[in-house]
């Protein structure tokens, strides 16, 4: 499937990469399908491209990365819903959203988005009864200081 993106231009997306959300992320219930797209530029850092509307796509990054005892629980409707089978073919991302600074930004820790490779079927959650934080901020501005324009030319998926 080839879509023009926005943010990230045209991409080809193959069959086995689009992911249906069984639950959608919240804001973007009319939203369904999904491609998970890999930036060299902005690795570790991830982008989830909306197939159904080309203008949406949301910053993602495993939350370890940043926050290394990060768990969540899972009940057994949304491993139903997910139709996981083995614990190793979910991945867990979460939003990033970056503020008036580049290097400042912000993780929600309690709206994960999981995404079962073995299907392609993802969902965010709501962590009702969580410590984890909406707005976790991150500040990355001791790793780099300097700013550069990025081109995206070709994105590859994940």
């Amino acid at each position: 499937m080839l879509i023009d993106s926005l943010r990230l231009g045209q991409i080809n997306v193959p069959d086995e990469k689009i992911i249906t959300m069984a639950k959608p992320v919240l804001g973007f219930e009319l939203l369904k399908k999904f491609a998970l797209i890999d930036v060299e530029e902005t690795h570790p850092f991830l982008w989830l491209q909306s197939l159904d509307d080309s203008a949406v796509s949301f910053l993602v990054v495993n939350p370890k990365l940043f926050v290394s005892d990060y768990k969540i629980e899972v009940n057994s409707k949304e491993l139903f819903e997910l139709k996981i089978k083995e614990v190793t073919d979910v991945e867990t991302y979460v939003v990033v959203t970056i503020q008036n600074e580049p290097h400042e930004m912000s993780l929600n820790l309690q709206g994960p988005i999981l995404i079962n490779n073995a299907n392609n079927l993802g969902k965010q959650l709501v962590l009702v009864n969580s410590n984890y934080e909406v707005r976790y901020k991150v500040d990355i501005s001791s790793e780099s200081e300097e700013t550069e324009t990025i081109e995206l030319e070709e994105p590859a998926l994940v």
